[in-house]
């Protein structure tokens, strides 16, 4: 009995998926249906944090995309749509937000810490290659504990 619970269960784990709800969106042409897939592409989820409104189930992400359905039938342009929803949710919403005094850290820290990087590393290896250049050579007498040595080693 136990192993039929068990069965049902797994077999339960498996169906589930398939009851999701499939969102079915209707559009005039074929451009409308590109641009929505673009928009719902680069807008994030304001709920999910990192999933683009595309890949989520979140309740607002479905929302978001009938909203933006309704103002591509509506006519409005992909700017005023972006627009609209930056309004309402901040550029949050946006993956890709513009460049301006509070998003400059956002775009250039990433290709300052890299620079800085490349600088640290460079300072690394040449210190090194420094250091083996002055090493001193072996004065004579070592020169001849070293010949001792290793004659000793050969014979012995």
């Amino acid at each position: 009995m136990l192993r039929r619970i068990q069965v049902l269960l797994l077999a339960l784990l498996f169906v589930v998926p398939a009851w999701a709800a499939i969102e079915e969106v209707d559009f005039n042409d074929a451009q409308q249906l590109v641009r929505y897939k673009a928009l719902i592409a680069e807008l994030r989820c304001p709920m999910c944090l990192n999933a683009n409104l595309a890949g989520s189930d979140a309740p607002i992400a479905a929302d978001l995309r009938a909203e933006i359905h309704k103002q591509i039938l509506a006519g409005k342009s992909d700017e005023e749509i972006l627009q609209f929803l930056t309004e309402r949710y901040g550029e949050f919403i946006l993956y890709k937000p513009p460049l301006h005094i509070a998003t400059s850290i956002l775009w250039f820290t990433p290709p300052l810490l890299l620079l800085l990087g490349f600088f640290v590393l460079r300072r690394m290896l040449a210190g090194s290659r420094l250091q083996t250049a002055e090493s001193d050579p072996l004065s004579r007498q070592e020169q001849e504990q070293l010949q001792q040595l290793l004659q000793k080693d050969q014979q012995g």
